[in-house]
């Protein structure tokens, strides 16, 4: 599951900011998203995009909005929506291109131009990003509501929390089971994956089964 993060404006220049790999979800729900993406390479990437910002141009799209494809084995990708908003996933495209997705959304909407050109937009390093869950994995990963004890998020250089709760916060039956996202950057794909690791493991979220 391959998608490409687009940035369109009202005068009809559109440029794209590289690819999320979101290949591991359960029920059809995202789990784990990357980026770059280990499937792809630099002509594919280029291929991809290309096709994104085409698509997006045909209908004459204006905003941020994501163009999502399936790769199959012998690396072809097929078209599967649009998604016209920001995703969730969003974090770990501003983590590797330095640009922040919300301020260039609101810049859009209120008619203003892309302030960035194709050839500005530069992917360093690698992202991932974890959605954490309340969730029973005993009970089929069934959601698991209930109200937050002591709570502590990780930090340090490369990580990032994008939340929304705290201790004696209550998470509801009412509404999707993720509470928070986890995400981390670092030079490589292997010290990405090294500070998820290491971050997930000092993620306390008490009263809630997040396992």
């Amino acid at each position: 599951h391959i998608e490409v993060q687009v940035m369109a404006d009202h005068r009809g220049h559109v440029i794209h900011l590289g690819e999320r790999d979101c290949s591991i979800q359960r029920r059809h729900q995202k789990l784990v998203e990357e980026t770059p993406s280990p499937a792809i390479d630099e002509k594919l990437r280029r291929e991809i995009g290309r096709v994104a910002v085409e698509a997006v141009k045909a209908v004459h799209y204006r905003n941020v909005g994501t163009v999502e494809f399936l790769l199959d084995k012998e690396r072809n990708f097929f078209f599967m929506e649009v998604n016209t908003r920001i995703q969730v996933e969003h974090p770990i495209t501003e983590m590797v291109t330095g640009i922040d997705l919300i301020k260039e959304q609101i810049r859009l909407a209120a008619g203003h131009p892309l302030s960035i050109r194709q050839q500005d937009v530069v992917l360093n390093g690698h992202s991932m990003e974890c959605r954490i869950n309340a969730e029973a994995a005993h009970k089929n990963f069934a959601p698991a509501p209930g109200r937050i004890g002591a709570y502590r998020e990780p930090a340090g250089p490369g990580v990032r929390v994008d939340a929304g709760i705290g201790p004696g916060s209550e998470i509801s039956p009412m509404y999707d089971p993720m509470v928070s996202k986890l995400i981390v950057w670092d030079a490589d794909r292997d010290q990405a994956t090294a500070r998820m690791l290491r971050a997930l493991a000092e993620y306390e979220i008490e009263g809630l089964k997040t396992l």
